[in-house]
């Protein structure tokens, strides 16, 4: 299939960045990221498990962990546009700072918990605090030329991948052991984080390009308003909204689902997210550039959606446990789609507004993690009395395909309606 010939528009008049130090900077976010997602990835086999601990049956235990995940997605999705802005004024190093801190309290906290209110609370505070996604895509914004971007968000994503192939293993391995071992060790790496970030990590945004902070336009709705003023996106939000809650419908459910149905163990949910965190790697890090040379990003993103969407089918209607590892591996394009479209809203905004851009896009991405527990527990807890083998087990996989089924309509019908220059890079371009 050819590259896409539809072209990509921006009005903003990007100044580049200039190279000395650059690369050096993007191997420091690229490791913060790493230990922040190893961090992360500790704690997401373990989690249900440590709620169930609180709970008497499936159904509670389900209902539990959607409110646990839904009070740190609020929280997140109030402030990230907040610390965004915060980033515009005063640089991304301090905010990079503060959500290292956030996260240390949140493991720490989690793994002292004696009582659910107690992780409720703790979720409420660690979401507040913790806005490093959105800051560490504004810092590869500053250091990155347009053409390159959606490359190093795919980079970006790669740490990602990696660190849900370390950490789900570590935390599956460490919670047979002790189901709380997982939450200390991921405290440890995030005071790690801390240390490395306040000694090592430099700042990204020059002085000459930070902006007076407007508590106006720090609100989340303000922040939304942002991007839907932003030239060449406009359906592109819904795209992304309904990405977004389909994949962390199944963050939600993906333990809980292979538990109930499958009879998993931590260390078993934690080989399964091995293998995703491998496929996001081998795919961000090794195949998006030569995809997008290959496809364009319209089409990439579009035959993202499409295999995303199967991919959900197949997993909800999986009857024996070795059928979610195939298709994680026939899901190839689908890990495309959340650096592709970073690119395209990131090109689309003005260099002085890359922090509250990409705090909107966290603040929409929190948004949606608030909604997505609050679907797909339920969903869960309402087929949990299920016989494990019944297909209607599958039920927040069904949802969340017939989610990306739509956003791919609707990205379809933008493409083909609007004038998009394809991320390509410019010839001789060296980075």
């Amino acid at each position: 299939m050819p590259a896409s010939n539809v072209p990509l528009t921006t009005t903003a008049t990007v100044t580049p960045p200039p190279a000395t130090g650059r690369s050096a900077a993007m191997r420091f976010i690229l490791f913060t990221v790493l230990l922040d997602m190893v961090a992360i990835g500790l704690i997401i086999p373990v989690l249900p498990v440590l709620v169930g601990q609180f709970t008497a049956d499936k159904a509670s235990q389900a209902f539990w962990y959607g409110a646990i995940m839904a009070t740190f997605g609020t929280a997140n999705f109030i402030c990230s546009p907040i610390l965004g802005a915060l980033s515009d004024r005063f640089g991304r190093r301090p905010v990079l700072l503060i959500g290292f801190c956030g996260f240390a309290f949140s493991f720490f906290g989690t793994a002292l918990a004696t009582e659910l209110w107690m992780l409720v609370a703790i979720r409420i505070v660690s979401g507040a605090l913790q806005s490093n996604v959105a800051v560490a895509h504004a810092y590869v914004a500053d250091i990155s030329q347009p053409e390159n971007r959606a490359k190093r968000f795919g980079q970006v994503g790669a740490m990602f991948g990696i660190g849900y192939i370390v950490g789900p293993v570590m935390g599956g391995l460490l919670g047979d052991m002790d189901i709380r071992l997982p939450f200390y060790a991921a405290g440890s790496l995030a005071i790690a984080n801390l240390i490395y970030g306040y000694f090592v990590l430099p700042e990204s945004l020059d002085a000459s390009k930070r902006r007076p902070l407007s508590w106006r336009s720090a609100n989340p709705i303000a922040s939304f308003r942002h991007l839907a003023d932003l030239k060449s996106v406009g359906g592109l939000v819904v795209v992304i909204a309904l990405g977004n809650l389909a994949q962390f419908m199944l963050h939600s459910s993906w333990v809980l689902y292979t538990t109930f149905r499958f009879g998993w163990t931590p260390e078993q949910n934690g080989w399964s997210l091995f293998a995703v965190g491998a496929m996001s790697v081998f795919v961000q890090g090794v195949l998006l550039q030569r995809l997008l040379k290959r496809f364009g990003a319209p089409r990439l993103a579009l035959c993202g959606l499409v295999s995303a969407t199967t991919a959900n089918l197949l997993w909800g209607l999986a009857s024996q446990g070795w059928m979610m590892y195939v298709v994680i591996g026939l899901n190839l394009l689908g890990v495309t789609v959340a650096a592709v479209m970073q690119g395209i809203v990131s090109n689309a905004a003005d260099p002085r507004t890359q922090g509250q851009a990409m705090g909107a896009l966290a603040s929409l991405s929190s948004l949606t993690a608030v909604a997505a527990p609050m679907i797909a527990t339920p969903l869960l807890g309402i087929v949990s009395h299920l016989p494990p083998g019944d297909w209607r087990v599958g039920a927040p996989f069904f949802f969340s395909a017939a989610l990306l089924g739509v956003s791919a309509l609707i990205a379809f019908r933008h493409f083909r309606h609007h004038a998009q220059r394809a991320f390509q890079p410019a010839a001789g371009a060296a980075h």
